[in-house]
């Protein structure tokens, strides 16, 4: 079992070194990224000029003819658009009247991780807008002129305001949007309206087109780790939230039920577009270019049912912020459900476990890095009790490895069934359970793997510094160098690297408590080292949950060790031995199974002689 064990762990190592260099990028993507990289350092230094609009995005002049049987005001395509800006606590949206659509959306109390303004999109990689038939002819109101109801509009205190964007096809005839701001908040309400349009609009398919596209710029420092948690997400009006992939590029249509709402989502920020009355079906899509500084292109084409009434109505409405969960749950129609809790177990741990607590030690308004390291210590208390356990059986097992080998040498290791059968039987005349070690550390690992999840989605930890981190939400890198393609390394995280020490070292205390030997002895030397290469580019803030979870860890074996007595063990342990056992005692399930397993063993050799 010692080899096998070894052998699987060797395997997965060669399995996670393999992946990574088949998976490293091409000579020709090397040379894409590098090409591009040397366009941006020339338009830095001004020797090229940079471009205004980004090819994928721009507006495309509309095919409808200018005179009275067209859109009159809006199908001048040539007249100069103009910007008109809402504005409140939270958020600066930035309207223009090409469209009359949602162009740029910054968050005033929000900086990217160079402390610049954060900016969701740009005007020149998004688009907005209806796509339907009028007098035979295909419309794309993206590239209309609007009229809008006001220059600008700046919303404070309690109040909400509205601005109306108005496109006139004749008089009592048009297509309005109309947006509302609150004072405060991340929501800006949406109303489209079409007035009189039953004649103009063709409604033969009894449906509208909404098209939304953008390139979600970058915000963190990471560029590997935003594109990682950034795609597509939609919820049906069941209340079944759906996503597109966040490895690779993917097209789906949703039309078994109407569409609640599409979200643009990033690691960190949410665009998200909510119909009340929901979408008859959407087609969405998400695409990563290597070559561009934007995390992720996304796009949705969402169908509104149009029954050719003289009057309708579409209410809906936005949310630009952030993907914090209670903010989140605070908007309604589930939300939160964007941020990755994890799967099966891990998702409810965090959820009803995890936040909860993490939201108390919020209120005390304490250093981040003090509330991470209050969490580890409550976590280690209440495990406390499965980790003196896990000792306890580790401290018996040591005390009887002088009986084990003794029992070895006698039986010798040609016979593994007859040597782990003698074992099972010290096991239980001294009372002793080998898995005890291990099952305490089983029942842990979904809380280490839970808080593997949750830290790289906490958004509270976003720019949060605590010692020479800088930023809890991201890795703090010590050493800087090229990027090595084999490992996909251009750092060494110090948090990561004390995280990995400390874990070395609890593994040589732990050995030694355990009395292991061979290849168990190296076993353990092993995952640790694995780790740093999986941890170096996570966030510090996990990094150093993991090392606290140590420190405590070693902590508590100390002061175990000095209350359990090996003395007083090796005595419980022959007077265990010394009792008659219990002929009514019932089995436990594991120990039955592996009685009759070995029972088996024992006789498939007797039946394989006889058929001889």
């Amino acid at each position: 079992m010692d080899r096998n064990t070894f052998t699987g762990l060797f395997l997965i190592l060669l399995i996670l070194v393999g992946s990574t260099f088949l998976l490293k990028p091409s000579q020709e993507q090397v040379k894409k990224e590098q090409l591009h990289q040397d366009s941006l350092k020339a338009i830095k230094e001004g020797k090229i000029k940079a471009p205004t609009a980004n090819a994928s995005f721009t507006p495309q002049k509309s095919t409808i003819a200018t005179d009275s049987a067209a859109i009159q005001g809006a199908g001048n395509t040539a007249a100069a658009p103009q910007l008109v800006t809402l504005e409140n606590k939270e958020l600066k949206v930035t309207l223009s009247t090409q469209g009359g659509r949602v162009v740029t959306v910054q968050l005033k109390n929000e900086k990217t991780f160079d402390k610049k303004s954060l900016i969701l999109f740009s005007q020149e990689q998004s688009k907005f807008g209806l796509t339907l038939t009028a007098n035979g002819k295909q419309v794309q109101t993206n590239d209309l002129i609007f009229t809008p109801s006001a220059p600008s509009l700046t919303v404070t205190g309690k109040d909400s305001s509205s601005l109306t964007m108005h496109l006139a096809y004749a008089a009592n005839q048009s297509i309005d949007y109309v947006y509302t701001l609150k004072g405060d908040g991340y929501k800006v309400g949406y109303n489209l309206v079409l007035n009189n349009m039953n004649g103009v609009v063709n409604a033969q398919n009894n449906q509208l087109t909404l098209n939304w596209a953008a390139s979600l710029r970058k915000q963190e420092r990471d560029m590997k780790m935003e594109r990682t948690y950034s795609t597509v997400f939609l919820e049906d009006t069941d209340g079944d939230v759906n996503d597109l992939s966040l490895t690779k590029d993917e097209e789906k249509n949703y039309a078994d039920k109407k569409i609640q709402w599409v979200s643009f989502k990033q690691r960190f920020f949410s665009n998200v577009l909510i119909a009340k009355d929901g979408f008859t079906s959407a087609d969405v899509s998400v695409a990563t270019d290597v070559s561009s500084n934007d995390v992720k292109q996304m796009s949705a084409k969402m169908l509104l049912p149009y029954s050719g009434a003289a009057a309708a109505s579409y209410p809906m409405e936005f949310y630009f912020g952030p993907n914090q969960f209670d903010l989140l749950k605070q908007q309604g129609y589930h939300l939160e459900r964007q941020i990755d809790l994890g799967w099966g177990p891990l998702k409810y741990i965090n959820r009803f476990a995890v936040l909860p607590v993490f939201d108390f030690l919020k209120n005390f308004n304490w250093n981040y890095g003090l509330i991470i390291l209050v969490l580890t210590i409550l976590l280690k208390v209440v495990l406390f009790p499965l980790t003196y356990k896990s000792y306890l059986s580790m401290a018996k097992m040591r005390v009887l490895k002088p009986e084990m080998d003794e029992i070895k040498g006698k039986v010798g290791e040609d016979n593994p069934t007859l040597l782990q059968q003698e074992y099972m039987k010290l096991y239980k005349k001294a009372g002793v359970n080998p898995l005890g070690g291990c099952l305490p550390l089983v029942i842990q690992m979904p809380i280490i793997l839970a808080f593997f999840r949750f830290f790289p989605n906490l958004f509270e930890l976003r720019g949060q510094s605590f010692l020479w981190m800088h930023d809890l939400s991201t890795y703090d890198s010590v050493i800087n160098f090229p990027m090595i393609p084999f490992l996909n390394w251009d750092h060494i995280s110090l948090m990561c690297l004390l995280m990995t020490i400390s874990t070395l070292i609890q593994t040589y205390f732990n050995n030694q408590t355990s009395g292991a030997t061979g290849q168990m002895k190296y076993i353990g030397y092993i995952t640790p080292l694995i780790f740093f290469g999986v941890l170096n580019s996570y966030p510090a803030g996990l990094n150093y949950y993991y090392f606290c979870a140590n420190i405590l860890t070693f902590s508590q074996q100390y002061f175990i060790r000095l209350m359990v007595d090996d003395k007083k063990i090796h005595a419980q342990i022959q007077e265990n031995k010394k009792k008659p056992e219990d002929p009514n005692k019932k089995k436990s399930g594991f120990a039955a199974k592996m009685e009759e397993m070995m029972r088996q063993q024992r006789q498939t050799p007797a039946i394989q002689t006889k058929k001889k």
